[in-house]
């Protein structure tokens, strides 16, 4: 569904992303992991238009999409999240997901027909006339969640959507990116909570100093010493090695 190739990112004399190369075949549940500062929120930036490579492709079923403007990227299908939620406060949570819904319903009686929808589908039907402003830290990642699907994405870029969160709001959420991938939307995220990428993903891709340094499944990028060495630590790899042996 998606292939990036050779992506460069220079910011004057940083290079952010160098010669980045990987894919996401549709129906899965993809992961790009790896320290702060890697690059990683940069691709997805590159990936979904809010950014121009300095050099690279990002091809789209096929067809070059490099470049091109989120809005119209979106109405392609292809919607991201934001790794800092900014709700609109002043709008209720159905108001909220209705955002999106807009981009293919005119009319507000449609908009928030597929906003009630969504709602279900993350979690939210309870919170559907909160406002916004009244929601926690795991609410409004909902919230930011549910405006993304409202798009009717048929690939969803998710940039940690699980930071900030405890133990138990990271268990509750995992299901619902699970329910995501079986209506039919590929999912491509960005993850620091290894737990939730090793239940999840089905392929992961590590970046480290802009560059992919390791691809597979969870299990073999946790085995990976340069993964390893570079990301996890030992401890941490062995923590995961375990539980993906279990």
């Amino acid at each position: 569904m998606l292939q990036v190739q050779g992506v460069s990112m220079r910011f004057g004399g940083l290079l952010a992303v160098a010669d980045a190369s990987f894919e996401v075949a549709e129906g899965s549940i993809t992961g790009l992991i790896g320290p702060n500062g890697a690059g990683k929120t940069t691709l997805f930036a590159i990936v979904s238009g809010f950014q121009k490579p300095s050099s690279g492709q990002v091809l789209w079923r096929g067809e070059d999409i490099t470049g091109r403007k989120p809005h119209l990227l979106a109405r392609q299908g292809l919607s991201r999240t934001f790794q800092i939620v900014q709700p609109f406060a002043g709008l209720s949570v159905r108001e909220n997901i209705a955002v999106g819904a807009f981009l293919r319903h005119k009319r507000r009686a449609e908009a928030i027909a597929v906003a009630e929808r969504v709602a279900e589908q993350v979690g939210l039907t309870a919170e559907l006339d909160k406002p916004a402003a009244a929601l926690t830290v795991s609410g409004r990642k909902r919230v930011e969640l549910g405006k993304a699907l409202a798009t009717g994405p048929r690939l969803l870029l998710l940039d940690e959507v699980l930071a900030g969160l405890n133990p138990s709001e990271v268990r509750d959420i995992v299901p619902v990116v699970r329910g995501i991938r079986d209506s039919g939307v590929t999912v491509l995220m960005i993850e620091h909570v290894m737990q939730a990428v090793m239940n999840l993903c089905d392929r992961v891709h590590v970046l480290a100093q802009g560059r992919i340094i390791a691809n597979g499944t969870p299990a073999q990028v946790v085995a990976n010493p340069a993964v390893v060495e570079a990301y996890l630590g030992h401890g941490a790899a062995t923590r995961l090695a375990g539980r993906a042996d279990a």
